[in-house]
């Protein structure tokens, strides 16, 4: 079955088409197919002006017409589509989304902060690691930073704060909210046996990749740290130039560190997991297991 989600951030727009195989032994395997991100970047609207401005709204309408089009192409019968921290801020969110359900017939949900961590812990990732550790999800997007924590298989807490790369680069992260991030972390966390984190989101994602560490390996909050410093130092054009990177990463990836790099401090966490998942693969998943309730209950 081939199943697809989208996922409207505040920085990008993302399709993820994925074809869902049932295994032997019961196993479902989840093969992506397509992965396709547009760079909105509607936070840098809403985070200033309160609401996403007309040129934007139709970069909105056009991009997710393109992935009618890709979804027909790819005769996807299952999609399942939400938008996160900017669209949930900005008071035009609401038309914006009624106008691309009568354009396109998709229907976009705006979902909450705790919905979006929940959404990511749709993943599982750490069930395949060592039920002898705690594990702290920390998705870090433009908007807000999703936190998801559990212990001996556990869930212990979800949270979303209104931390995030775009609202940072805008000044719109006061003292106070990094106050309370970091005692609601550090009372949280205390007592648990030893934190590791996971860490979703493209920056992450783009750290991982320019360390050249395999797959499976984990990232020391040193080598965090060395990256920030580095990315601290260098000019945009500088970051874009040396480590290739996309304009619209490279703004945002110095914030993005800063956020992993303080989340693991305060959770005591030295390693960091990078299993190149998120947001879509979480819906993705979700879909899958609201087909197979349906079938059950038919």
């Amino acid at each position: 079955m081939r199943l697809a989600a989208i996922d409207i951030g505040s920085n990008a727009a993302r399709l993820l088409i994925t074809d869902v195989i049932e295994g032997p032994m019961g196993k479902t395997e989840f093969i992506k197919t397509v992965l396709v991100r547009v760079p909105l970047r509607l936070g840098f609207d809403v985070f200033d002006k309160g609401e996403i401005s007309p040129g934007k709204v139709e970069k909105i309408v056009k991009t997710i017409q393109s992935y009618r089009l890709l979804l027909d192409v790819y005769e996807v019968k299952h999609v399942k589509a939400c938008a996160t921290s900017a669209m949930r801020d900005a008071l035009n969110g609401p038309v914006i989304i009624r106008r691309v359900k009568e354009e396109t017939g998709l229907q976009i949900d705006i979902i909450s902060g705790d919905q979006e961590a929940s959404l990511i812990y749709e993943n599982h990732v750490a069930e395949n690691m060592s039920k002898d550790e705690s594990y702290l999800y920390i998705d870090v997007g433009g908007g807000s930073t999703e936190l998801t924590f559990f212990s001996d298989g556990k869930l212990v807490f979800k949270k979303s704060f209104n931390i995030g790369t775009i609202r940072m680069l805008k000044n719109q992260v006061a003292e106070s909210t990094w106050d309370e991030i970091k005692e609601f972390i550090r009372s949280q966390t205390k007592g648990y046996h030893h934190v590791t984190a996971i860490g979703t989101g493209g920056n992450i994602n783009k750290v991982f990749s320019l360390s050249k560490r395999k797959d499976g390996k984990p990232l020391s909050l040193d080598l965090l740290r060395e990256y920030y410093k580095e990315f601290s130092n260098l000019s945009l054009p500088q970051r874009i130039s040396l480590h290739k990177l996309r304009e619209d990463r490279a703004d945002v990836i110095v914030p993005a560190l800063l956020i992993y790099i303080n989340i693991m401090r305060w959770a005591d966490a030295g390693e960091i997991y990078v299993p190149k998942i998120g947001l879509a693969d979480g819906l993705v998943q979700n879909l899958w297991e609201e087909i197979r309730l349906r079938e059950v209950e038919v």
